[in-house]
């Protein structure tokens, strides 16, 4: 399939290899984003704490950050594909474990926090092997479609997942959408195993890991090269200030609106659609000719929609909004992603996206230690506001950062180089 040295193989069948790859992960996203919704929401409506929805952040995205940075060690060195089969199965396993205890009436809201820990540290595995895995299975010049289609197909598994969680837990009980989740992971594994070539890691696995010594390599890489570091900044910052849009909305709905089930499907079914729509735009349109604008323009949507929200009175119209930051999320990312994914050397992609996955995961926790306590005395409407007002600061910031525009318009298609330093 693919050589290191030769680069991207002619093969009849790579689309075949790319379509079972992708069904497989978002079969896989099926159980995930059930279980997410069901823990989140039992948590939310069980409690109404904005300090119990940020010890389930904490626990969610922490442990990623923990491990991310060996995780993009293990990506670069040994065989991907059965690293996605071993954290998948191992978070199928502990939801496992969950689902039978709460059959057998000992639930408890720790407990969730005990299997969000598992099931983030299995994140932080799968996400930077996946992104690394990518590139290899994909040739370059169809990357922005695939991963654009991709992103479509995401979002109709969050467009759906949503409502059927929604559902779930109005008839029955908790423990019934755990076993989901580990009947579509044993899906996955099935096609990842049998279906899914992947020949070129047979070379890797025989590399001499040393974890430090490749973490720092990594990290002096990204350091080394301009574009990359001031990326990693903003983006820092971006996931500081849209925490609590991603993550207090939720909690805002149930406290302004209502503590009906369908409102919390409602919002997150609105931005699924938008997800939807906005990987067909940019599955068809592809964006402008240079990546880096048609992820600033898309942070000016997303800026302004968090203000929205916190002025709007309406339900509806709040759920309007929610599509349109729907849209906007594929419109950031897809660009971004092909950008790093076509300019990072093949031998670092694995740590490069792993430092990343541990920013986010780091960033997001922290950032909710101080805005889910907040949230428990001012109103969530104010932080919104404010954090608005702070990404639209943030969108201008990136305008004038002539390292982020004028990257592309140096030429750059190929892995980055010293010359950007």
């Amino acid at each position: 399939m693919y050589n290191l040295k030769k680069g991207f193989m002619s093969c009849d069948n790579w689309k075949k290899n790319v379509i079972v790859f992708l069904a497989s992960q978002n079969i896989s996203l099926i159980g995930s984003i059930l279980v997410q919704y069901a823990i989140s929401w039992y948590i939310v409506l069980q409690t109404q704490s904005g300090l119990m929805v940020s010890i389930s952040i904490l626990c969610g995205f922490l442990p990623t950050f923990l491990v991310s940075p060996f995780a993009g060690v293990w990506a670069d060195r040994f065989n991907k594909k059965m690293i996605i089969v071993i954290a998948d199965s191992a978070i199928a396993l502990s939801t496992l474990l969950l689902a039978v205890i709460f059959m057998l009436g000992l639930g408890e809201i720790w407990l969730l926090f005990i299997v969000s820990i598992i099931r983030s540290l299995g994140g932080g595995v799968q996400t930077p092997t996946i992104n690394a895995l990518i590139p290899h299975i994909i040739p370059s010049d169809k990357l922005m479609k695939i991963n654009g289609a991709n992103n479509s197909l995401q979002s109709i598994v969050s467009l759906v997942s949503p409502m059927l969680s929604g559902v779930l837990l109005s008839v029955s009980t908790i423990e019934y959408i755990l076993f989901i989740d580990v009947f579509t992971a044993l899906v996955a594994v099935t096609l990842l195993i049998c279906f899914v070539k992947t020949d070129f890691e047979k070379s890797e696995e025989k590399q001499k890991v040393r974890y430090f010594h490749d973490l720092i390599e990594g990290i002096k890489y990204i350091l080394s090269h301009k574009f990359i570091r001031i990326f990693f900044i903003y983006s820092a910052l971006f996931f500081l200030l849209s925490s609590p849009l991603m993550f207090l909305t939720p909690l805002q709905v149930a406290r302004s609106f209502g503590e009906e089930v369908w409102r919390l499907t409602t919002i997150e079914v609105a931005f699924s659609l938008g997800m939807i729509l906005g990987g067909v735009l940019i599955t068809l349109w592809g964006g402008f000719k240079r990546k880096m604008h048609t992820a600033v323009m898309a942070s000016f949507f997303v800026a302004a929609s968090t203000l929205a929200l916190g002025i709007v009175p309406s339900f509806w119209l709040y759920s309007g909004i929610m599509v349109v930051i729907g849209v906007a999320i594929p419109v950031f990312s897809t660009p971004i992603m092909v950008l790093l994914q076509k300019n990072i050397e093949p031998t670092y992609m694995g740590r490069v996206f792993g430092v990343l996955s541990m920013l986010t995961s780091l960033i997001t926790p922290l950032s909710m230690l101080g805005y889910g306590p907040l949230a428990d005395y001012v109103k969530i409407e104010w932080i919104l506001i404010v954090t608005g007002v702070l990404l639209i600061a943030f969108c201008f910031a990136m305008v004038g950062n002539k390292t982020i525009m004028t990257f592309e318009k140096k030429g750059q298609e190929s892995p980055l180089n010293d010359s950007l330093t």
